[in-house]
């Protein structure tokens, strides 16, 4: 078949190659039709041009063009950040996982709140009011921070009616307290009298040696003591038996050496006679004449303006926080709560109950839930005391391991109040926190101990976790009930982080 169709098929002869628009031309025409279309625009512009109107004069201003934004060191998103990014909510989701179990053997009357970086990660009771113990130290050190500031310093005066003539002061002088809770003689950090010796002390020879510095030799009255800048409570109510005087005050705008005298075999029962005759003791030591015996005075008592003879400074507050942290100083919390009030009142109210109420209505502007908040005093020693774990763990978020409260955070195993905790831990060296401790007999009843624990686990990298854990029971004082509980606590928080590390989800 393929042969007889071949064989219908006429003779074909050769064929003539077909001419088409060659590439030169198309190119061509691609040069033309642009150059066109600029001619006519040229001629329809040119005679839209008044040749009779002058050129508008050059600006005779210049401006400088603006300067380009200064470009970002790094880029927002980069491969480097995301694989961070992205572990850090796989770690976080890994670790409410991780700190479930914990979280569900926490008793009824007890609290305990976990967060990242202020994310939640998980709580129990968040949100019951608890007896806080000592952790109330710190509300108290974040809202003397904001209200008085970082550099706040405390200054004791020595004051008299008339200047000197002579180096003789006629009538008394006054040592004039500034609220300072760190004045300390020399002998008194290394006395042995405090399980935690204060540190960072302002120096009340010092002071003494500026007396005699300024030439005084000798008083015709006595040293007097001037705590007026605060009210005359010496001791916060709702104390349980044995606290006061032993724990805790007696406190006053002028306190030396805790209310201590050297030679003295008890503290003194009133603060501001106490410093009176140590100060006196300190004058004679340096040959100035006292010829009164010391007591307590006003200032306000001089027929004129008080004459300042001499003064000395505390550290900065960061470093009275510090101090009130680290070693869980409860005359210094209570002073502060009232300079706090002092300074809210705008110098009117030197009082414990302005201070809680100035640090109540802090608490509420930082958006915490203060309902059922209840704050009595500055220690933590009262019993009256009330606050939540999502409380503590609120303020917490609020600066970090590095800043000013985390930096004076007892450390594990080594200093301040957990020194002999998480000694054997893989928290040791590394876990920041505040702790809390009341024992109220008789064990059966109510109110319950209390022992507590609240700061920050920092993470490689950057970044902590805040947690507070607030126990309240019977017995839990006891270091077979709680030591358990943290240990538990520990070993939670040391998980994170627990999933995947940036290399793990980074390129490769």
């Amino acid at each position: 078949a393929m042969t007889r169709l071949a064989e219908r098929e006429p003779p074909r002869g050769p064929r003539r190659r077909r001419r088409g628009i060659g590439p030169l031309v198309v190119l061509g025409m691609f040069a033309v039709v642009p150059a066109l279309a600029l001619y006519a625009l040229f001629v329809w512009s040119s005679s839209k041009i008044d040749d009779n109107v002058a050129a508008p004069p050059p600006p005779t201003t210049l401006v400088a063009p603006p300067l380009p934004d200064e470009p970002l060191a790094n880029s927002m998103l980069t491969f480097r950040r995301m694989p961070a990014l992205v572990s850090r909510g796989l770690n976080v989701e890994q670790f409410v996982a991780d700190t479930a179990p914990f979280l569900a053997t926490i008793n009824d009357r007890s609290c305990a709140t976990v967060s990242v970086d202020g994310n939640p990660v998980g709580a129990v009771n968040g949100g019951l009011a608890v007896i806080p113990a000592s952790t109330q130290k710190i509300i108290v050190a974040a809202v003397a921070l904001e209200l008085l500031g970082d550099d706040h310093v405390f200054t004791t005066r020595v004051v008299v009616d008339d200047a000197p003539v002579d180096g003789v002061v006629q009538g008394d002088l006054v040592l004039l307290g500034g609220g300072d809770p760190l004045l300390s003689s020399d002998w008194y950090p290394a006395s042995g009298l405090e399980r935690r010796p204060v540190f960072d002390p302002t120096s009340l020879d010092s002071l003494a040696d500026r007396v005699q510095a300024a030439g005084i030799t000798q008083i015709t009255g006595a040293v007097l003591g001037d705590g007026s800048r605060y009210d005359d409570e010496f001791f916060a109510p709702g104390w349980g038996n044995g606290v006061a005087g032993l724990e805790a005050g007696p406190y006053d705008a002028l306190m030396a050496n805790d209310a201590r005298v050297l030679g003295e075999d008890q503290r003194g029962d009133n603060s501001n006679s106490a410093a009176a005759r140590e100060f006196t003791r300190l004058l004679r030591d340096r040959g100035v004449v006292v010829d009164g015996e010391p007591g307590v005075g006003s200032a306000a008592a001089f027929a004129g303006e008080p004459s300042e003879v001499a003064s000395i400074d505390s550290v900065p507050l960061t470093g009275v926080v510090a101090e009130m942290l680290t070693n869980s100083d409860n005359n210094t919390a209570e002073l502060l709560v009232k300079e706090i009030g002092l300074e809210a009142s705008g110098g009117e109210e030197g009082t414990r109950q302005a201070g809680l109420a100035a640090m109540a209505e802090q608490l509420a502007a930082w958006g915490v839930d203060t309902k059922d908040i209840v704050l009595a005093d500055g220690s933590g020693l009262s019993l009256d005391n009330r606050l939540t774990c999502d409380a503590l763990v609120a303020v917490l978020q609020r600066s970090g391991p590095t800043d000013t409260i985390g930096a004076a955070l007892p450390v594990a195993a080594e200093t301040g109040t957990l020194s002999d905790a998480f000694v054997d831990s893989a928290v040791a060296g590394r876990l920041l926190g505040k702790t809390g401790t009341l024992n109220n007999p008789p064990f059966n009843q109510d109110p319950p101990a209390v022992k507590a624990l609240a700061g920050y686990l920092p993470v490689d990298g950057g970044g902590a976790v805040e947690f507070a854990l607030v126990l309240n029971g019977p017995t839990i004082s006891d270091q077979s009930e709680y030591r358990p509980v943290w240990s538990a606590l520990a070993d939670t928080l040391d998980t994170y982080p627990s999933g995947a590390s940036p290399a793990d989800v980074g390129l490769r």
